[in-house]
């Protein structure tokens, strides 16, 4: 029997809606401080270089400023994260172009301004690495013993007795490039310093605690004395997953000193120069086929642009690596990854987190066995589709698998075959279709989420409102709404009376970071066990003061009852028990692993994530004949993501994602000369706007998991999988040619038709 629910599965209203549309909702940049005095920091404009000195012109007044250099830290020159690295000040070594070699606080922007021009580093220029092939050359080892930041390697099967017994082996190179977060509002800290000598930190950012423990490493804090508040985030895309902990060090650090509150908000320009970007990425295919299409062997190589310290490299390579199969069947394989140092900007968690390049590179050889053996597009897929039951390269056997129904259901709705093949042309107009069929795992990687341990809260504030306490954030994407659509379902309450509070360390339980597609169906698990338990602990008292049995009483409309006698409001009661227990009615939860779930961490094999969830992109593309422009009219793309809790919500999640990954594939060129981004603006840096923006048709298919509340799966970065690889393939239908390489600008698309016609 299908249980029937009150709140989830509805397009309740967004809880953020309202303040945000009226200019209520405040961001870093709006929070009111008297006398807060201003952050900024002296970046570096060569690549590579030695710092001999730090020159202060005697003809400024520095009495007037706050500066900090590495010398002055009062804890390590690191920032914490996977690895610790990432200086928090160039010391003896300038890495890359925007690194920061000094900060400085003044009362106002024009004495900061005045001070950052009077600030010289004298340098000695080393000459840098400024590509992936020139690290793996050493030609100057410039991180750790050999430039490699992360490596992982997967085997399964006998490789090359396979490759024996294929007909046809093909092997083809694909490449990827930077991809600019371009959220709303730029990164930004506000700082004050605490009386007992620690620190409140309010900023834009994914992961309170993250940047919590970066600040007592760096400022050699207990935690207890380190409290880190999100404020309204304007956009992510998960650029404001590392950099935070970097710019609230900073900002920190010139509070403490100057004893004043600080705020540090970046300026554009310097957003684009110094923040994280999509790693670029170069991948070689070898893959060993019978004559009708059937994969025998894989060797997939990978390297990432790591940039110049590690960031969040080792785990981006490791899903990327993960997810190198994406939606086909490898029954013997060999995947090897490595993220390569540069002296770039370091590279760092983006929407997909390394998916979205080892899915467009295997999508792509798709298409090349299809091209190499007279086969379509589709029946190579269909022939190698993975099914529940298979084994992934990685050993993980698939309790489930949805790839040929989002395919089929795809093709039906978009009429695909129709299309493809026709190369049509109509007022010099070129029209192609292309498909990509892909994968994503929900949650950390592997033993990610027992590592965390997350813990969730929920609580009847004083006005008896429920407020959900956790440490996830809403960035946009819609976390304030389906968490308390959650808790609100659990509690027979409408989804108005729970609230979700921007978080504050020194309040909510850590539930981890927001990423990983892991919001609604990993902490969204771990809250409706809370919310479960303050159900059970109301439910008690209730029975025990109207002389019922706990199981007799029924929760409907707010309001609980037994035997047909109604035993008040959930507000009610919660006041009741407040007065008799001192305290405010609170439920906790916390994560319980699954006991069927093993993962081998030194070998790199197991159950690489709890569950999946599946999609199909068809890209429609009209291109013209004359000036190659090209254009996006219709996209389908059907989903598979266990239960919608908000469907309005997460058919926009796969909108904007899929939008996010045709700018990728399609326009978005960061231009880089010397290690410098010379587009550094969005007058220069151009994305995909309203007007750009094709007609889309999402369909949502619900196959409940055991793993998610109500069966939810994972969303919001799978969209961003398989744009890129569906719009290329569109491409090729359009014009003939094949492209191994993004974005399929005109300039791109003249230069591969060149190639075809030598």
């Amino acid at each position: 029997m299908t249980e029937r629910l009150n709140v989830v599965g509805a397009n309740v209203p967004r809880h953020d809606a309202l303040a945000k549309v009226t200019g209520r909702a405040r961001y870093v940049a709006d929070l009111p401080c008297d006398g807060a005095w201003v952050g900024g920091a002296l970046w570096s404009r060569t690549p590579r270089a030695r710092v001999r000195n730090i020159v202060f012109s005697p003809d400024f007044d520095w009495s007037r400023v706050t500066v900090i250099t590495a010398r002055d830290l009062p804890g390590p020159n690191e920032v914490h994260m996977i690895k610790d690295d990432y200086p928090i000040l160039a010391g003896d070594e300038i890495s890359y172009i925007g690194q920061a070699i000094a900060l400085v606080a003044a009362p106002d922007k024009q004495t900061i301004e005045e001070a950052l021009g009077a600030m010289r580093p004298d340098l000695e220029e080393l000459p840098p690495v400024l590509s992936v092939e020139a690290s793996l050359a050493k030609e100057a080892v410039i991180w750790g013993e050999d430039n490699v930041q992360a490596h992982y390697r997967i085997e399964h099967g006998d490789l090359e007795e396979a490759f024996s017994r294929s007909d046809v082996i093909i092997e083809e190179t694909y490449r990827t490039h930077h991809q600019e977060h371009l959220y709303l509002e730029t990164n930004g800290m506000f700082a004050h310093p605490r009386p007992d000598g620690g620190v409140i930190v309010e900023g834009s950012l994914q992961c309170p605690y993250y940047v919590a423990r970066a600040l007592a490493h760096a400022l050699g804090l207990p935690l207890e004395k380190v409290t880190m508040r999100q404020t309204e985030t304007g956009g992510a895309f998960g650029g404001k997953e590392d950099y935070p902990s970097v710019l609230a060090i900073q900002t920190a650090l010139l509070s403490m000193k100057s004893g004043k509150p600080v705020r540090m908000v970046l300026e554009r320009r310097e957003d684009i120069d110094v923040t994280t970007k999509r790693h670029p990425s170069v991948i070689r295919h070898r893959t060993g086929v019978t004559r009708d299409g059937v994969i025998l062997a894989a060797e997939i190589d990978i390297i990432f642009d790591g940039g110049a310290f590690s960031t969040m490299s080792p785990v981006v390579l490791s899903r990327g690596v993960l997810h190198a199969w994406s939606a086909y069947r490898l029954p013997n394989a060999r995947i090897v990854g490595r993220a390569l140092a540069t002296n770039t900007a370091p590279n760092g968690a983006f929407r997909g987190f390394g998916a979205p390049q080892t899915v467009f590179a295997m999508e792509r050889q798709m298409d090349r066995i299809a091209r190499e053996l007279g086969l379509s597009p589709l029946e190579v897929r269909r022939k190698n589709l993975l099914k529940t039951g298979d084994t992934l390269p990685c050993g993980q056997v698939l309790r489930s698998a949805y790839a040929g129904l989002v395919l089929e259901r795809a093709l039906d709705i978009s009429g695909y075959e129709e299309k493809h093949g026709k190369q049509q042309e109509d007022d010099r107009i070129l029209r192609g279709v292309g498909v990509s069929v892909f994968l994503h795992g929900g949650g950390f990687t592997g033993a990610g989420e027992e590592k965390i341990s997350g813990r969730a809260a929920v609580e009847v504030a004083d006005d008896g409102i429920v407020e959900v306490l956790v440490s996830s954030t809403e960035m946009g994407q819609g976390a304030a709404t389906v968490l308390p659509q959650i808790a609100a379902e659990v509690l027979s309450l409408p989804a108005w009376k729970v609230r979700h509070p921007n978080p504050d360390t020194s309040r909510v339980p850590d539930s981890g970071p927001t990423v990983a597609s892991r919001t609604t169906m990993m902490v969204g698990k771990i809250l409706q066990d809370a919310a479960k338990d303050m159900r059970a602990t109301l439910t008690g008292e209730a029975a025990k003061n109207a002389g019922v049995l706990p199981e007799s009483i029924l929760w409907e409309n707010g309001r609980l009852a037994s035997g047909g006698r109604d035993l008040g409001s959930f507000e009610e009661l919660a006041l009741q028990y407040k007065e008799e227990h001192g305290k405010p009615l609170r439920g906790e939860g916390v994560y319980n692993p699954p006991s069927d779930c093993q993962w081998n961490e030194a070998e790199y094999r197991g159950d690489a994530y709890k569950d999946y969830a599946w999609a199909c992109d068809v890209v429609e593309v009209e291109i013209d004949a004359d000036t190659l422009e090209l254009r996006v009219p219709h996209v389908t793309s059907v989903v598979e993501i266990g239960k919608a809790v908000h469907p309005m919500l997460a058919e926009g999640q796969v909108i904007g994602g899929t939008l996010q990954a045709l700018g990728w594939g399609a326009m978005e060129e960061v231009r880089m000369e010397k290690g410098r981004y010379r587009n550094n603006s969005v007058s220069t840096y151009i994305i995909p706007t309203a007007v750009d923006a094709p007609e889309f048709t999402v369909e949502i298919a619900e196959t409940p998991s055991p793993f998610g509340p109500w069966g939810a799966k994972g969303l919001g970065e799978l969209p961003m999988d398989g744009g890129a690889p569906a719009l290329a393939a569109a491409v090729e239908d359009a014009l003939g040619v094949f492209a191994t390489e993004l974005p399929l600008t005109s300039d791109r698309l003249h230069a591969l038709l060149r190639q075809r016609r030598k």
